[in-house]
């Protein structure tokens, strides 16, 4: 236990050393981000660099709570990761001669983080290796979904996405589901999921601290003017997500479930990052109030219908966080141009989340069925297991 103290505290001192440095180095000063020198600017984008890396590796901890499979799901979010992230460089270097920058490494680090967010519809169903295979998959597939919504027009208007709702969250939720809706794995439904108060610890240390770190991730290609609005934003509905989501769990269940309200309360920075730049404060607190509910309501209610209706299990409730919640941030966008008038924009962030969902889902699929196929007999004991996978020596029940 004394370990694994020294551990937590590690961790926390890291992310506050990382989060002020952020912060005080993201503040706009009165010139203007011309004011501020390249080399900072850069410095600046190497922090988020390293903090986005800290937020894909916390997303493991996020998965972590199935008993026996901690390890297995630590394992598979490194070879997601590595996968997708090399398959990105080679296919920017080579087809679209980007420079080896910063900027180039956001781009492959946010790619491999929405990989690692998508296998958790599907984590425990497929062999160790696979989850490399995955990741050379993935990383064409989003490349060409990230291009489309980067360069073609709707109704005469580019998508609004600043922040990752359509590109990062609504596209890891359905491909992730596409894999699992083809791979159908029966064994799923009867699997217990059984945890252990240790393991769940971890889920809500990933999940306040993914909270917190969540500003570098939404603003992460923003300009330096636009740095601080982003950060406001992105707080105000966390801190409306982390108290509706609460608020729901409490009265429908009369306790909190927290592998429910740890992912909930996710909610609210998950769907602001299509409005990001185009709400106040307040209209961010209402729409991480509103994520939040949705959120802790798909969780209860739509969960087992779903996956029922898909005849596949969404392991980890991926879409009950970022496919809904990413919708949500769809919606809330769409309205305020509405509001201000900007039709054309509304209609191209409709269009382009409806386009993402049919194509990450179409991908999904493609993806699951190479998984299915190279995978072979996978025996009941390896579902939700990591035994074959890693050398132990516990000590023997009594």
């Amino acid at each position: 236990m004394k370990i694994d103290l020294k551990i937590l505290c590690f961790v926390i001192l890291f992310t506050v050393a990382a989060a002020l440095l952020f912060f005080f180095s993201g503040i706009p000063g009165t010139g203007g981000p011309a004011a501020v020198h390249d080399e900072v600017w850069e410095n600046l984008k190497f922090v988020k660099n390293v903090m986005i890396w800290f937020m894909l590796m916390l997303v493991a901890f996020l998965m972590i709570f199935v008993k026996k499979y901690e390890w297995g799901v630590a394992l598979a979010v490194l070879l997601a990761a590595a996968g997708s992230f090399v398959v990105y460089l080679f296919i920017h270097d080579v087809y679209f001669k980007d420079a080896w920058n910063q900027d180039l490494m956001l781009g492959a680090v946010i790619c491999s983080i929405t990989l690692v967010i998508a296998i958790g519809c599907f984590l425990g169903t497929v062999k160790m290796w696979q989850y490399l295979l995955i990741g050379i998959l993935f990383a064409p597939s989003y490349v060409l979904i990230e291009w489309f919504i980067g360069n073609v027009t709707l109704f005469g208007a580019f998508a609004q996405d600043p922040g990752g709702s359509i590109l990062v969250h609504m596209c890891a939720a359905y491909f992730g589901l596409g894999v699992a809706v083809a791979l159908r794995e029966k064994r799923t439904f009867k699997e217990p999921m059984y945890t252990t108060t240790h393991s769940v610890s971890f889920v809500w240390l990933a999940a306040m601290l993914l909270w917190v770190l969540w500003p570098a991730f939404v603003t992460a290609l923003l300009p330096m003017d636009l740095v601080t609005i982003g950060m406001i934003t992105c707080y105000l509905a966390g801190i409306g997500s982390v108290i509706s989501a609460w608020i729901v769990c409490y009265k429908i269940q009369k306790k909190v479930d927290p592998l429910v309200y740890t992912y909930a309360m996710l909610a609210g920075p998950v769907a602001i990052g299509a409005p990001l730049l185009m709400v106040g404060p307040w209209a961010a607190l209402a729409v991480g109030i509103v994520a939040g509910i949705v959120s802790a309501l798909s969780f209860i209610y739509l969960q087992p219908r779903l996956c029922d209706w898909l005849g596949a299990r969404d392991v980890m409730g991926v879409h009950n966080l970022h496919g809904v919640a990413g919708w949500v941030g769809v919606a809330a966008s769409s309205l305020v141009m509405l509001l201000y008038g900007a039709v054309n924009w509304a209609l191209a962030n409709i269009a382009v989340g409806l386009i993402v969902f049919v194509a990450a889902l179409s991908l999904g699929i493609v993806s699951g069925i190479v998984l299915k196929m190279t995978r072979g007999c996978m025996c009941d004991d390896e579902l939700f297991s990591d035994d074959a996978d890693f050398i132990k020596n516990e000590e023997p029940m009594i």
